[in-house]
């Protein structure tokens, strides 16, 4: 016997691909829709979580901090603008998320289960939607 629990987030942000050939090696934004699963063979025995995967308000509460942390930034694959470039950037005052991978929806699925899965949260998966018809799935294990 199974139990899964999943819960959905949105963030608002802006990327491009670097090395991509196409209309998305420009600068763009996406309305991402996150949803994160957790998964486990037996419920709580004790405490607040008894009889849960674990407590949806934890679950919600996390993801949404996750999601939150990426929410209005500038998502930028470390080394793919010049330092001059960036350095203009927070001069603007622009939110800037540098993270060490190409910024693709999958990565970003793979992203957010690993710091799921660093909060606690026994994370199965995660879907990342970068359009209501476009998605990525990361399965953990």
């Amino acid at each position: 016997m199974m139990y899964e629990l999943s819960t959905e987030y949105w963030f608002d942000s802006a990327h491009f691909l670097t090395d991509y050939h196409g209309a998305c090696e420009n600068l763009h934004g996406h309305q991402w829709r996150v949803t994160a699963y957790v998964r486990a063979d037996a419920l709580g025995s004790s405490g607040t979580e008894k009889d849960m995967v674990v407590d949806f308000a934890r679950l919600k509460r996390v993801v949404r901090e996750e999601c939150d942390a990426l929410d209005h930034t500038f998502l930028v694959e470390e080394g793919s603008l010049r330092p001059s470039t960036l350095d203009a950037l927070r001069e603007e005052g622009f939110s800037l998320t540098i993270l060490p991978f190409r910024t693709t929806a999958e990565n970003l699925a793979r992203h957010l289960a690993e710091r799921l899965a660093a909060r606690g949260l026994p994370v199965s998966r995660v879907d990342c939607n970068e359009t209501p018809n476009n998605r990525a799935t990361y399965l953990v294990g």
